[in-house]
């Protein structure tokens, strides 16, 4: 749901509009107001209660003036103290109009509800007196028709009964001593119902030195008048005072300044009441009376701070707890369209700077924000900590005049502005760009950070508070969390530690980081790096002979070895890529042809492991990284850098990071296995490169690599007798060739790249000894002398040696062979008995018979059918169907006049949630094209 811009609602008033308020009229000033010589805002009571917000404090005090100027009971003596621009003008200036209005009271808005609830219908004008301690000195009279008026009790009488007042106080006025109590009382009672104000009183009195005697008095005169001036109005029911007294050490002005008010507190606290005008929440209205004309229609905003309430519900913990309550929506209509975490941080964090007015000073910060806002045609639904221009002149000026020195390049560079790393940040990512993400996060930051010291203990904002500034509904919350670690990452100036984030004028360690990681080279600092890195990350529990890492070809092994080689490329002008900027495969072949400067004899041992060309800068960047860090600790350690706990504490932390970031990396970024075979071109090997990609995210990398190996087939683990036969008929038995030594075939398949990689030359020789459990294959010899073989075997089993000596005899041959050592079979000639005849029997054999009980002799019939069942493991059965073809099918598809049937049977049963539709439906599709009879999926 597209939401109106605030834009679209409300409406500033005119001069914020146009930018042609003045920040010093939002200064009151009571005694311009009392001459009549303030803004027409201030001067007019109507239209001065029109812009004011009766607060529910202002409400209590104007019900106890009320009540005491109509007799009826009330304070009467009140103290404002507030923090720096908290309202205390504001509200003498309230109190000011009700007392002297020129209007009715049912004119002046809020007011006819405070007197309804006093229960006074009439309520009479008042004589007041403005004492501003700024206007009046202590050396200098101030004339009122041709009388010199030297003290604060001198100008009090004057401005409550003119000249009939003066008199009576005209001896204290002249010697500069305080009137007593009883003089003040008949003053008041002349004057009375009557009002005094008294602003800036502590500015006025620190003026008078110990001990020193001024024309207004001494020091102690005057801290006795104010004692007698507040034990008087008790004796007068309708007349009352208003003093204000400063709470910040700013207004208070050094020594002389806080033993004034010290003394003042004393004897104020004996019948003041203590009044503090302007609460956090009451500042919505404040400020929004002031600055805008209106607000909008009630619907319209309703549904604006109903989509917000909602996303901090949706958003749960992302966001702080307090947005989880329904009372945060409600803070949402009263603050709008000011976000309630704007006035949060101003009232909260920047009100505790010394130069920063509270209402004030919020009321003149916000003026110009909205002004900027208004005419950049911003678009946000609220606005909000991540709308304020900090880009723009007049908003950064204000912002800074509050803070210490050095802000400004910071703001320019790590914060807002087109030179800026977070506008660099939103330029270069669109997820970030399309809102800002970047430049809002920052914003929010100094906001709520700015005003921090390091003195705190505790510093800066909260990431949740961070996204409750930043985030609209409509936008992705994780994009803002990302950007929060791209800008810690970026960021010179930026802090952040336990989910907190600030801005300080003091750099972090990441320019000291940035600045060593310039001096970091790839040959003598990277290189080395990355292979110690990355051997760790193959560890010792492979099946390689070796893992070469780094290394030039000259120390690649050229042997038989327990295994084949891996050799990992550097990242140095050797990373794979899918287009032309590849680099590994002549990087590859180098070492593949040649070891040194000697042809490799054992080329079909190799197998090569390469960075990827896009991510491999990224590598050397974090290598640097992590180098820069660890030269930081290293410098600590031995006391070469003087940091503070927290800064060591963020080196360690940050040197923790880089590490296992440059693990995680080069998982990222050696991920390519490739793979050297060759295929006959014409009569001549031509080479061929296969690749693939492992696992970046596999526990573990060596694994990964031998179960690709395994899968593409790149790597023989378990080998048939009938692909060895097939090879041996191919390559060795052929023009007359009928016998080959078994060693050169196994030394054959570790030099040529056209033949089969088998791991070791066990896998060879469990090949020969399955192939000569039957006759079906070759046969076997340890050696031979002459036209005879040695150790022969053939449909036999034995354990063979392979040796210089060791034979493999084509099928024909060893059967051929095999016959030649039969037994011959011997018949005994018959002979005639001596002296017989020739039919005679011979009487020196005896007559062989058959048994009496023998049975007669009975042919077996022919096997004609065969019939065979096996249960076969489903990771395997790749692998093992394919045995079982070569071992058992070929038997019967070898052999004239054999019909045979081979069905497959599949069965798989879910034992968790079933099987999804994504799944059945892939299933259902390739059983379809691979003909499958049946085949269908069943409930329970």
């Amino acid at each position: 749901m597209s939401l109106k811009p605030w834009r679209e609602i409300a409406k500033p008033h005119k001069d914020v509009l146009e930018g042609t308020f003045k920040q010093s009229e939002f200064a009151a000033d009571i005694s311009l107001v009392a001459s009549g010589n303030a803004p027409a805002e201030y001067q007019d009571a109507e239209k001065f209660f029109s812009r004011t917000f009766i607060t529910e404090g202002m409400r209590l005090l104007l019900t106890s003036v009320v009540q005491r100027l109509s007799g009826q009971g009330g304070d009467p003596v009140i103290q404002l103290q507030t923090a720096f621009g908290g309202g205390k003008t504001h509200t003498m200036l309230t109190v000011f109009h009700l007392a002297t209005r020129k209007v009715d009271t049912r004119q002046l808005t809020g007011i006819p509800p405070i007197l309804d609830a006093a229960g006074i219908n009439d309520l009479p004008y008042a004589r007041v007196a403005v004492l501003d301690g700024i206007k009046l000195s202590p050396s200098q009279a101030l004339p009122h028709d041709g009388i010199q008026v030297n003290t604060l009790w001198g100008e009090l009488a004057w401005q409550l009964a003119g000249k009939a007042g003066y008199e009576l106080v005209k001896l204290a006025d002249q010697d500069g001593t305080s009137p007593g109590k009883e003089v003040l009382i008949n003053l008041l009672q002349q004057a009375a119902p009557c009002v005094i104000l008294i602003d800036e009183l502590v500015a006025f009195i620190r003026q008078f030195e110990p001990g020193q005697h001024y024309l207004a008095g001494t020091f102690d005169s005057n801290i006795s008048f104010i004692q007698a001036l507040t034990e008087a109005l008790k004796a007068v029911p309708n007349a009352l005072l208003l003093a204000s007294l400063p709470e910040s050490d700013l207004e208070v002005g050094g020594t002389n300044g806080q033993r004034t008010l010290n003394s003042l507190e004393k004897y104020f606290a004996r019948v003041e009441s203590v009044w503090k005008p302007v609460a956090t929440e009451e500042a919505f209205e404040i400020v929004r009376r002031r600055l805008f004309d209106s607000v909008g229609d009630t619907a319209e905003l309703d549904v604006v701070c109903q989509q917000f309430a909602e996303l901090y519900r949706q958003g749960g913990n992302k966001f702080p707890t307090e947005t989880q309550n329904h009372h945060y929506e409600e803070r949402l209509r009263r603050s709008y369209p000011i976000h309630p975490e704007i006035f949060d941080r101003l009232y909260e964090d920047w009100s505790t700077l010394d130069k920063f007015q509270r209402t004030r000073g919020v009321l003149q910060y916000m003026a110009i924000v909205i002004h900027r806002l208004w005419n950049s045609d911003n678009r946000d639904a609220l606005i909000m900590p991540g709308s304020i221009p900090l880009d723009d002149s007049n908003v950064r000026n204000k912002s800074i005049h509050y803070l210490p020195q050095g802000w400004e390049p910071i703001i320019e560079k790590e914060i807002d502005g087109t030179r800026s790393e977070p506008f660099d940040i939103d330029g270069k990512d669109t997820r970030f760009g399309s809102v800002q993400a970047a430049r809002r996060a920052a914003r929010t930051i100094f906001l709520g950070s700015a005003p921090s010291t390091s003195d705190q203990m505790i510093r800066g904002v909260k990431a949740d508070h961070v996204l409750l500034g930043s985030v609209q509904p409509g936008q992705t919350i994780s994009v803002f969390e990302d950007v929060l670690k791209r800008l810690r990452d970026r960021l010179h100036y930026l802090y952040a530690e336990e989910n907190r984030f600030w801005f300080d004028t003091k750099p972090n360690l990441r320019r000291e980081m940035e600045s060593r990681k310039q001096q970091m080279s790839d040959k003598d600092h990277v290189q080395p790096l990355l292979k110690d890195f990355v051997r760790r990350v193959f560890g010792s529990n492979h099946g390689f002979a070796g893992i070469h890492v780094f290394v030039p070809s000259a120390d690649v092994s050229d042997d038989y070895g327990v295994g084949p080689r891996l050799v990992v490329l550097p990242i140095t002008q050797a990373c794979y890529s899918k287009d032309s900027n590849n680099q590994a495969f002549a990087a590859a072949e180098q070492i593949l042809r040649f070891r040194g400067d000697q042809p490799r004899q054992k080329q079909n041992r190799l197998i090569f492991l390469a960075a990827d060309f896009d991510v491999a800068n990224r590598l050397r960047d974090q290598a640097k990284t992590y180098l820069a860090w660890q030269s930081i600790v290293s410098d600590i350690s031995n006391e070469k850098l003087n940091l503070d706990l927290f800064q060591v504490k963020q080196a360690k932390k940050h040197k923790e990071g880089a590490e296992q970031s440059l693990q995680q990396m080069i998982r990222e970024t050696y991920k390519w296995l490739i793979c050297p075979t060759e295929d006959f071109v014409s009569g001549k090997p031509q080479l061929n490169w296969e690749v693939v990609t492992v696992s970046t995210t596999a526990p573990n990398l060596i694994q990964e690599i031998e179960s690709r190996l395994r899968e593409e087939e790149w790597l023989i683990f378990e080998w048939s007798p009938i692909h060895l036969m097939n090879l041996l008929k191919r390559w060795y038995f052929k023009d007359g060739t009928t016998e080959i030594s078994a060693l050169r075939v196994w030394q054959d398949c570790c030099h040529y790249l056209y033949l089969p990689r088998l791991v070791k030359d066990d896998v060879f020789k469990n090949a020969i000894n399955l192939g000569l459990h039957s006759q079906d294959f070759f046969g076997f010899a340890s050696g031979k002398s002459g036209d005879k073989y040695l150790g022969f075997i053939f449909d036999d089993s034995a354990s063979i040696i392979l040796d210089e000596s060791s034979l493999l005899i084509e099928r024909d041959t060893a059967a051929a062979f095999k016959e030649t050592l039969k037994p011959v079979e011997h018949v005994p000639p018959t002979t005639q008995g001596e002296g017989g005849s020739g039919n005679g029997v011979d009487k020196t054999q005896p007559t062989v018979r058959p048994p009496v009980d023998a049975p007669p002799s009975v042919s077996t019939p022919a096997k004609k059918h065969f019939y065979g069942t096996i249960n076969l493991d489903p990771v395997r059965a790749k692998i093992d169907f394919a045995t079982i073809v070569d071992e058992v099918v070929e038997q019967f598809t070898s052999k004239l006049g054999v019909d045979m049937k081979i069905s497959i049977e599949i069965q798989a049963t879910s034992n968790k949630d079933g099987f999804d539709d994504a799944m059945q439906r892939a299933v259902k599709e390739n059983c379809r094209v691979l003909k499958f009879g049946n085949a269908e999926f069943e409930g329970d």
